[in-house]
C-alpha cells in the first residue's frame, strides 16, 4: 500500500491503540496527532486549550495534518476533531485510506470518563446523553471515511485484523478495476 490508513472518529473508540498495534503488525511508522502536537508544542493538549483555547490547537493541529498529508506508508490516528475542518479532511483523503474508528455511545462514556482530565472537551459532570449527542453531531464528519469499524465488542487485534483484511480487500478491487 502506498497510502496513509489513517484512522478517525470519536475520542475513545480506541484509534490509538488499533493504530499502533496495526503499524507494528504492518511495518509502518505510526502517528498520534494529539502526541505530536504535544511533543511539536511541549505542552499537553489540557494545558494547550486552558492557556490558549481549541483556536491555537486546531491551528497546530491543521499544520500538522498539512505536513503528514505529503508523506505515504504510515498510520495516522487522528484527534476526534481533526475531520471537522473540511480542509484536514480533504488532504488527508487525498493520500489516504479513512477507516471511521466508531463504538456505542455507552462504550465511549465509561472510556472517556477514565481519562477526562486529558480531554479537554469533557465537562466534570459528563453525562451518557451528552456523550450521545456529541456524537451524533460529529457523525456526518466521519461517514465520508472510506469503511467503518466499530470497536465496542472486538479486541484490539480483532479490529487490527479487520482493518488489514478490509484494506487488502480494496487492494484487490481496486487491482481488478
Amino acid at each position: 500500500m502506498d497510502k496513509n490508513i489513517v484512522l478517525i472518529g470519536f475520542m475513545g473508540t480506541g484509534k490509538s491503540a488499533i493504530g499502533q498495534r496495526l503499524a507494528r503488525k504492518l511495518g509502518l511508522s505510526f502517528v498520534d496527532t494529539d502526541r505530536e502536537i504535544e511533543e511539536l508544542t511541549g505542552k499537553s493538549i489540557p494545558m494547550l486549550f486552558k492557556n490558549y483555547g481549541e483556536k491555537r490547537f486546531r491551528s497546530e493541529e491543521k499544520l500538522l495534518v498539512a505536513r503528514l498529508g505529503k508523506r505515504r506508508n504510515q498510520v495516522i490516528a487522528c484527534g476526534g476533531g481533526t475531520v471537522l475542518e473540511p480542509e484536514n479532511r480533504e488532504i488527508l483523503q487525498r493520500n489516504g485510506v479513512l477507516i471511521w474508528v466508531d463504538a456505542e455511545p455507552e462504550d465511549v462514556f465509561r472510556r472517556v470518563r477514565r481519562k477526562r482530565q486529558k480531554r479537554p472537551l469533557l465537562k466534570k459532570g459528563l453525562t451518557l446523553e451528552q456523550v450521545h449527542r456529541m456524537m451524533e453531531k460529529r457523525k456526518p464528519y466521519y461517514e465520508g471515511a472510506d469503511f467503518r469499524i466499530n470497536t465496542s465488542r472486538s479486541s484490539i487485534e480483532d479490529v487490527v485484523n479487520l482493518i488489514i483484511n478490509k484494506l487488502e480487500e480494496r487492494s484487490h478491487e481496486d487491482g481488478q478495476s
